[in-house]
């Protein structure tokens, strides 16, 4: 599997797939996805609702709604907005992204850096986690992902991960 880095904004991504990190009730509350419903409306928001509740660990893929992917996956890191985000989650979330992904076929995805700064997990922990389970991962989707992040700090824990192994 192909493994991009760049220093851009998720929701600018085109491609596939977008993973987004959310939280069980599937609402688009905090961070990325609160920023892609602020600038793109609440349909893909509400059919992410409509699958609720979604287990830590679980993702559900709706349409990409007016951002420029297909799908988005919604995977949930937190049972309850507001909620500390473990680097166990981390890793759940981001497997779930990527099954989601084989599952319904999609080669490109972008996955967020997620956890980090607030939430409380050092960068290069969640770096680690993200790219280990990439690394893990056997199913023949996607081919190609795509770690990007606005914040400088996130982007140079993902290559910092990348070149270390």
């Amino acid at each position: 599997m192909e493994i991009e880095i760049r220093q851009a904004d998720p929701m600018d991504y085109v491609g596939d797939g977008l993973v987004l990190p959310t939280n069980s009730y599937g609402q688009m509350v905090e961070g990325l996805a609160a920023r892609i419903k602020g600038e793109f409306g609440d349909s893909v928001e509400k059919e992410a609702i409509l699958s609720a509740p979604i287990a830590v660990g679980a993702a559900v893929v709706t349409s990409g709604g007016s951002l420029s992917v297909s799908k988005v996956i919604h995977v949930p890191v937190v049972d309850h907005p507001g909620l500390r985000i473990g680097i166990e989650n981390v890793r759940r979330a981001t497997r779930a992204g990527l099954l989601a992904a084989n599952h319904v076929q999609l080669e490109s995805i972008c996955i967020p850096g997620f956890g980090y700064g607030e939430n409380g997990i050092p960068y290069d922990e969640t770096a680690r986690a993200i790219i280990d389970e990439i690394r893990a991962f056997k199913g023949s989707c996607p081919t190609r992902v795509v770690l990007a992040d606005t914040d400088p700090t996130m982007v140079e824990a993902f290559k910092s991960q990348v070149e270390d192994r």
